[in-house]
C-alpha cells in the first residue's frame, strides 16, 4: 500500500505517546521525576491525527498536556525524557520541563502552563505565514476549558478577521480539571462557537485517528488556500486525572470503562489488521521497538548531567553585544546628544514626530517590521504616533486590530518567534493588565523556558502617566510591575532625541521590550539629528552636570528635574540630573558614578513610591555606593492612591518641580 509507512508511523507514534506517558507516570510515583505533569493517555489520536495531516515545517502550539503533541510533531523520547528529568540534554536544557517543552526546529512552538496561553501565539505564527506567503499553517491545540477564556475568543476573532492560516483544535476531554463541560457550556458542541466568527466548525471523533487526520487535512488545505481558520472539536477522553495528584472523584469508573472500550490505539490496530495494511507481526515489532526506545530514553535521561549552575541566569535575554553588532553594520550608535558637534544638522521636532520617524525608518529598513494595534491605521493611533504610516505602507505593514489586548500581545509573541519584528501598541498602560499573560508569562519567558533557542524580537508600545484628568484607569504609571519581570526590557524616554534613538534600537533588538511613552510630552519639542542613529538600551544619560546632589529621574520627571535644577542653580546649588532612560536593564554604574561625586541622591518618578522603581534604584545605590553617601536616599513618587480625576488633586498627587527643589534643599540641610 502506497501509504503503508505513513499509517505505520502513525501507529508507532500513538504507541510512543501511550508508553512514554505510562512510564512517566511510574517515574513520578517513584519520585525519580519531580514537579507536576499532565498526561495525555487516551487522547493520542488527536495529536497523531492532526500532526500526521500537516507538513513537517508547519507549526503547532500546545497546552499543559503537551507531551503527545511534541512526540507527534517528531520529538525523540530521549530528549523528551531528559527534559522532564531537568537535564541539560533535554530539549530546553531542563528549563522548560513538562509544562513548557518545545522543539522549535520541528515547528513546535511550545507546551504552555497557562490555559489558553498558546492560542494568541498561534495567531502570531499564522500572521507570519500569511505575511511571508510561506504556505505554512499552524495547528493550535487547546482544551475545552480554554474555550471559555478571553484569549480564545479574541484570538479566533482576530484570526478570522485577518483570514490567517490557523487550525484551532479543541481537545474536548469532557472536564476542565474537574468541572464537566456540560456545566461550563450551554451550547451542545463547542464547535458551534465557530458560527460567531464566520468560520467552519466541525465535531470530530477524537478517538479515531483517521477521522482526525481527514478533518485536519481539509482545514489545513482551506487555510493554505487563503480562506482562513477553522475550529475543530475533537471529542476525546483522558484516562487519568487532570494531573498526577487528581483522584478523579468527579467522574465514575463506569464512565471510564465505557470510554476505554473505544480506545484509539486498539481501534487503529484493528483497522490496520482488517485492511491488511500491516500484519500482527509488524505491529508487534513496532511495539517492541518502542519499548526499546523508551528503555534507552530513561537510561539517557538518568545518565545525563544536570545543567551547570551558571545556567540559572543564562538565556533570560539574548546574550549579544547589540551595540557592537550595529556598529559593524555601519550604524551610528550613540549614548548622548552631546556626541554631536555644534555644527551638526539638527531639527527641532516633537516627541511624537520623533517616534513617528523611528517607526517609518524601521519600516523602510526591514520588511519584517509590522505595526499592529487598535486604531493604528487610518486614525494614526490614539496619540497620533502612527499617523501617515498606514497610507505609506498599507494594510499588511500597519494593521488595525479589534479591541483585543491579549490577542495583540500574543500575536506579537507568535509572529516574533517565527520571523517578524512586530511593534504592537496598547493604547494605555492601564490596558496592559488585559495582556499580562502574553507579556509576562509568554513573551518574557519563552526564550528562557525554551533553553535559549527562541528569539522574541517584539516591541510593545504604550503610554502612561497622568495629567489629563483621565482618572484611575487611564493615567497610571505601572512600569514597576514590568521591571520586576526577568526577560522583559522596559524603556521610558523623556526627550525626542532619546525617543527616536531608543525606539529604533528596541525594534532591532531580539528581546521583548515594553516601550512606555508619556501622554503629556508628545507635543514637547527638542533637537533631533537629521542623520540616522540609535541609542543602545541599558545606557543612562547625564542630562546635566552638577556637584552637590544627584537627581535620578526618567520620562516626564526628567524634564521636571531639569527645571528644578535651573531654579536651584540660581541659588548656587548645582544638581546633576541622570536619566536612566531604560529601567531594565538599569545602568546602575552611571548612576553610582554620579552619586560618588555628589554624595547625595534624590530619586523621582511618577509611579507610587511603595514598590516603585525608586526602591530598586535606591537599594542598588546602597549596595554599590553606600560609603559615598552623606545623607539618606530620598524618593519622590506619586501619592499612595489611585490617580484622582480632579485636575487639582491629580496635579498634586505626583512630584512637582517645587517638590524636587524642596527635596534637594532638605538633603543639603538648607
Amino acid at each position: 500500500m502506497e501509504n503503508k509507512q505513513k499509517f505505520l508511523q502513525m501507529y508507532r507514534d500513538m504507541v510512543r505517546i501511550r508508553r512514554f506517558e505510562e512510564t512517566v507516570s511510574d517515574l513520578f510515583a517513584q519520585d525519580r521525576i519531580r514537579g507536576t505533569t499532565h498526561l495525555y493517555i487516551g487522547e493520542e489520536a488527536v495529536a497523531v491525527g492532526a500532526c500526521g495531516a500537516i507538513n513537517p515545517d508547519d507549526y503547532i502550539t500546545s497546552t499543559h498536556r503537551g507531551h503527545g503533541h511534541c512526540i507527534a510533531k517528531g520529538a525523540t523520547l530521549d530528549r523528551m525524557m531528559a527534559e522532564l528529568y531537568g537535564k541539560i540534554t533535554g530539549y530546553c536544557k531542563g528549563k522548560g520541563g513538562s509544562l513548557h517543552i518545545a522543539d522549535l526546529d520541528a515547528g513546535n512552538l511550545g507546551a504552555n502552563g497557562i490555559v489558553g496561553g498558546g492560542i494568541p501565539i498561534a495567531v502570531g505564527s499564522g500572521l507570519t505565514a500569511k505575511y511571508k506567503n510561506t504556505g505554512k499553517v499552524t495547528v493550535c491545540f487547546f482544551g475545552d476549558g480554554a474555550a471559555n477564556t478571553g484569549a480564545f475568543h479574541e484570538s479566533v476573532n482576530l484570526a478570522s478577521v485577518w483570514k490567517l492560516p490557523v487550525v484551532f483544535i479543541c481537545e474536548n476531554n469532557l472536564y476542565a480539571m474537574s468541572t464537566p463541560v456540560k456545566e461550563a457550556f450551554l451550547v451542545q458542541d463547542i464547535a458551534e462557537r465557530a458560527k460567531a466568527y464566520g468560520i467552519p466548525g466541525m465535531v470530530v471523533d477524537g478517538m479515531d485517528v483517521l477521522a482526525v487526520k481527514e478533518a485536519v487535512e481539509q482545514a489545513a488545505e482551506r487555510a493554505r488556500r487563503g480562506e482562513g481558520p477553522s475550529l475543530l472539536e475533537c471529542k476525546t477522553y483522558r484516562y487519568l486525572g487532570h494531573s498526577k495528584s487528581d483522584p478523579r472523584a468527579y467522574r465514575t469508573r463506569e464512565e471510564e470503562k465505557e470510554w476505554k472500550k473505544r480506545d484509539a490505539i486498539q481501534r487503529y490496530r484493528g483497522w490496520l489488521l482488517e485492511n491488511k495494511v500491516a500484519s500482527s507481526e509488524e505491529i508487534d515489532r513496532i511495539e517492541q521497538e518502542v519499548e526499546e526506545e523508551l528503555e534507552k530514553a530513561v537510561t539517557f535521561a538518568e545518565e545525563s548531567p544536570y545543567p551547570p549552575l551558571e545556567e540559572i541566569t543564562k538565556d533570560v535575554y539574548l546574550e549579544e553585544d547589540f551595540a557592537e553588532i550595529e556598529r559593524k553594520k555601519g550604524v551610528k550608535v550613540v549614548n548622548s546628544i552631546n556626541e554631536w558637534s555644534a555644527n551638526s544638522k539638527m531639527r527641532t521636532i516633537t516627541y511624537r514626530e520623533a517616534l513617528n520617524e523611528a517607526l517609518r525608518e524601521e519600516l523602510k529598513r526591514d520588511e519584517n517590521v509590522v505595526i499592529l494595534g487598535e486604531d493604528v491605521g487610518l486614525y494614526g493611533g490614539a496619540y497620533g504616533v502612527t499617523r501617515g504610516l498606514w497610507q505609506e505602507f498599507g494594510d499588511d505593514r500597519v494593521r488595525n486590530t479589534p479591541i483585543s489586548e491579549a490577542a495583540i500581545a500574543g500575536c506579537c509573541v507568535g509572529s516574533a518567534i517565527t520571523g517578524l519584528r512586530p511593534v504592537g501598541e496598547i493604547m494605555y498602560i492601564d490596558f496592559t493588565t488585559l495582556a499580562m499573560d502574553q507579556l509576562v508569562n509568554q513573551g518574557a519567558k519563552i526564550r528562557y523556558m525554551f533553553g535559549g533557542k527562541a528569539r522574541v524580537p517584539m516591541v510593545m508600545r504604550t503610554e502612561g502617566g497622568c495629567g489629563r484628568s483621565s482618572g484611575s484607569q487611564h493615567a497610571q504609571s505601572l512600569e514597576g510591575w514590568f521591571v520586576h519581570v526577568p526577560g522583559l526590557k522596559v524603556v521610558m524616554p523623556g526627550t525626542p532625541f532619546d525617543a527616536k534613538g531608543l525606539l529604533k534600537a528596541a525594534i532591532r533588538e531580539d528581546n521583548p521590550i515594553l516601550f512606555v511613552e508619556h501622554k503629556m510630552i508628545y507635543n514637547n519639542k527638542g533637537p533631533v539629528p537629521e542623520e540616522e542613529y540609535i541609542i543602545p538600551l541599558g545606557v543612562a544619560d547625564v542630562k546635566r552636570e552638577g556637584k552637590d546632589v544627584t537627581v535620578v529621574a526618567y520620562s516626564r520627571m526628567v524634564l521636571r528635574a531639569l527645571e528644578a535644577a535651573e531654579i536651584l542653580a540660581r541659588e548656587g546649588i548645582e544638581v546633576e540630573v541622570v536619566d536612566p532612560r531604560t529601567l531594565r536593564p538599569l545602568d546602575i554604574d552611571t548612576i553610582c558614578r554620579s552619586v560618588k561625586k555628589t554624595n547625595r541622591v534624590v530619586i523621582v518618578h511618577e509611579e507610587t513610591t511603595i514598590g516603585g522603581t525608586g526602591a530598586e534604584m535606591g537599594m542598588q545605590i546602597q549596595t554599590e555606593a553606600f560609603d559615598y553617601l552623606d545623607a539618606p536616599i530620598v524618593r519622590l513618587g506619586a501619592a499612595d492612591a489611585p490617580v484622582p480625576c480632579s485636575r487639582y488633586l491629580e496635579d498634586n498627587s505626583i512630584p512637582t518641580v517645587e517638590d524636587i527643589v524642596k527635596a534637594v534643599k532638605n538633603i543639603l540641610g538648607k
